[in-house]
């Protein structure tokens, strides 16, 4: 396999690191120290992010995107997650959510949705998946009545009546539109009974809950949200009644768990970075530490692990790119290594940093704290369940 970068690739790449290092890094420890969950978000940096066009990079040319492959994907995430893995994930969340209008939504909603997006610097995408009882448990898509999400979608007329709560939702505050998941047929499983609608903030009964305080990835807004007699146009239902998740099959073009992989992997280059930094001006013992052997064999292993998982993401985006000929394994299993290597990595780095390492000022315990993150997204030990079914 071929991993040589075309001119096009490395501009992005280039592009992303420049910004990651000019804009990102500045004011990422800034960030992250705010106390109020809500106020941790810049809107600054949004902007001036999204006018180089990483909000908007997977949308295709003809509506006025950027239309880049998988491998560039990739290289952008990893280079804006060495900056800051929150920054990254808010740009990215877009990535997919505007992938999915163009993938799958009427020409209709492409007009009312799409153009807007493209348009305003500060639209920003959200999915509402998760709910106070249904969390990774859903990617299991079990035959129960009894699970999945609860949210209710009636029908009245043109528009349908969305009841019920979503919490830990990604960009949950600062999201101009979102895509929810509602049951449309409580008699049957998940799969056969959800119907997927487009939601914009300004839906009558809809509003932002609870903005969560979380550990790490505090630049990243998620939060509640709730629906109380919601009102929704039956014109922003994406695909047919009850088909919410089946319209999802045969499409290609989500970033998904490989963007997940991808920016671990500029988590993993940033802990090595710090590393090596912190290794070659330490003196202790009358040599720099990375004299020491303990040191050197840490440092070996944190290149080791994050080499092998930008390869095994490099590898997945390629392979990506063959669209229905993808093996599915690959997503699954990366997104899992990623989060083996991002936790093993982070720690590394703390441990070389000695004292300093869990001093909020230097940054590697931050990184440790971003990287514990990956344990609870996507459902990192139910994927490994599934991974079987494809074995």
């Amino acid at each position: 396999m071929d991993f040589k970068l075309n001119e096009e690739q490395i501009s992005w790449q280039m592009k992303a690191r420049k910004f990651a290092e000019e804009e990102i890094k500045p004011i990422s420890l800034e960030r992250d120290q705010i106390l109020d969950p809500r106020e941790t978000f810049d809107w600054e940096i949004i902007k001036k992010g999204s006018a180089l066009g990483f909000r908007t990079a997977v949308v295709a040319k003809e509506w006025g995107g950027h239309g880049i492959d998988f491998v560039t994907q990739v290289l952008v995430m990893e280079e804006l997650a060495r900056g800051d893995s929150a920054i990254a994930k808010t740009f990215s969340q877009c990535w997919k959510w505007s992938h999915l209008i163009s993938a799958i939504c009427t020409e209709d909603q492409k007009e009312r949705f799409l153009k807007p997006f493209i348009a305003d610097d500060t639209y920003l995408l959200g999915k509402g998946g998760t709910e106070p009882a249904a969390g990774s448990d859903n990617r299991l898509q079990l035959d129960d009545p009894s699970t999945g999400w609860m949210m209710k979608a009636e029908r009245d007329g043109d528009e349908w009546i969305l009841n019920g709560t979503k919490r830990y939702i990604a960009n949950g505050s600062v999201a101009k539109l979102f895509f929810i998941d509602a049951r449309t047929d409580p008699s049957v499983n998940m799969v056969d009974g959800s119907t997927l609608f487009l939601v914009p903030t300004d839906t009558p009964g809809f509003r932002v809950g609870k903005v969560y305080d979380k550990t790490g990835w505090r630049f990243y807004q998620n939060a509640e949200l709730i629906f109380e007699n919601a009102r929704v146009p039956h014109a922003n239902m994406i695909g047919g009644v009850n088909e919410g998740i089946k319209v999802r099959r045969g499409d290609t073009s989500e970033f998904n768990d490989l963007e997940l992989a991808a920016n671990a992997t500029g988590v993993c280059q940033a802990a090595c970075d710090m590393a090596m930094n912190h290794a070659r001006t330490r003196w202790q013992g009358g040599k720099y530490i990375i004299e020491h052997q303990a040191i050197q064999l840490k440092l070996a292993e944190m290149h080791m692990l994050t080499e092998a998982l930008r390869s095994y993401v490099l590898r997945t985006a390629c392979d990506s790119e063959l669209g229905n000929k993808r093996d599915p394994r690959h997503g699954i299993l990366c997104m899992n290594f990623s989060s083996d290597v991002i936790q093993r990595v982070t720690c590394l780095n703390v441990d070389i940093h000695g004292g300093e390492g869990v001093m909020k000022d230097v940054g590697a315990e931050k990184l440790q704290r971003d990287g514990a993150v990956w344990t609870h997204l996507a459902g990192d030990a139910v994927q490994r369940m599934k991974v079987v079914k494809h074995l």
